[in-house]
């Protein structure tokens, strides 16, 4: 690591605000999940790579800065000090919120509803997620004092390939998002608005750290963009998904309902009103049913 007075004013600078928007990302995604009691089409998956991903980016840092963590270093290597905070801790946390059956009181009809995919309890969560994160240090212990050795010795191969891992893993948790997009025809469910904006502020802010250092990070710079792209994605995602429905949500608007309320009754329609043929073809094979079961002259 080089000495933390020749990186540029400007590159710590915006090197501090993507680190703390990476480190605060996902506080708003646990609150959307507390406050509408469900996370459907936030998909488990992508929590869980993105948990796991923090056991080699840890790895990677201590490799890198060692152990006692200077200021300088912090600067010059924003994204491994903002994913080791923030995947073991909020990032467990959301991870929780997911596993937790919430319920809701419903005011009319006074009973208690689950709307959560899964129906761990409380305690079984906090167990799960202390097991996780034992297991997940345990492991990240033993990668470093094992490769703390030979990285001594100038065998630094090994840190950059956990880096690498640990990149895959980040940008491979932003995949499963668009097999939930393409379930709901584009449409953006489950994703708190503030979240994905601070997450792509934060590598924004990130990679215009790196391109006002003297040496570019190529890692890093691959990692940052990836995350820019995808979830650009999303966000043109919904954005197309609202201009091809705006008629739907200008009713929903008119009626005084959400978007999922006139989804829903538009299914319910649907579903009653059947079209004339399926009444002709279902009473031709009512008179065929009957014909076959009425007994014969003979019997």
């Amino acid at each position: 690591m080089g000495d933390g007075n020749q990186i540029p004013l400007a590159a710590n600078v915006l090197g501090t605000i993507g680190t703390v928007l990476w480190c605060i990302q996902l506080v708003p995604q646990i609150w959307h999940n507390w406050k509408y009691k469900k996370t459907e089409g936030l998909p488990a998956s992508m929590m869980l790579l993105w948990a796991s991903c923090a056991v080699p980016f840890g790895i990677y840092m201590i490799l890198q800065v060692g152990v006692t963590v200077t200021v300088e270093s912090n600067f010059k290597e924003p994204t491994l000090i903002s994913n080791v905070i923030e995947e073991t801790g909020a990032r467990s946390c959301s991870t929780a919120s997911e596993l937790h059956t919430s319920q809701f009181t419903d005011t009319k009809n006074k009973v208690l509803t689950p709307i959560c995919h899964s129906n761990y309890s409380l305690v079984k969560v906090i167990m799960v997620v202390a097991g996780a994160c034992l297991l997940c240090g345990s492991i990240e212990a033993l990668f470093i004092f094992t490769l703390r050795i030979p990285y001594d010795k100038g065998v630094t191969w090994p840190a950059l390939l956990i880096g690498v891992i640990a990149a895959i893993l980040l940008i491979l948790g932003l995949i499963p998002p668009y097999f939930e997009l393409w379930k709901r025809d584009g449409r953006v469910v489950g994703f708190s608005w503030v979240f994905l904006s601070i997450d792509c502020l934060g590598a924004f802010f990130s990679i215009l750290a790196l391109a006002a250092q003297s040496s570019f990070d190529i890692l890093g710079g691959i990692l940052y963009i990836s995350v820019i792209v995808l979830e650009a994605g999303i966000f043109a995602s919904h954005i197309i998904w609202r201009i091809r429905h705006r008629k739907l949500l200008r009713a929903a608007k008119e009626a005084g309902k959400t978007v999922d309320e006139m989804l829903e009754s538009m299914e319910g329609e649907c579903s009653t009103n059947s079209p004339p043929g399926d009444l002709e073809s279902g009473r031709e094979l009512d008179s065929q049913h009957q014909e076959k079961s009425s007994p014969k002259p003979g019997d």
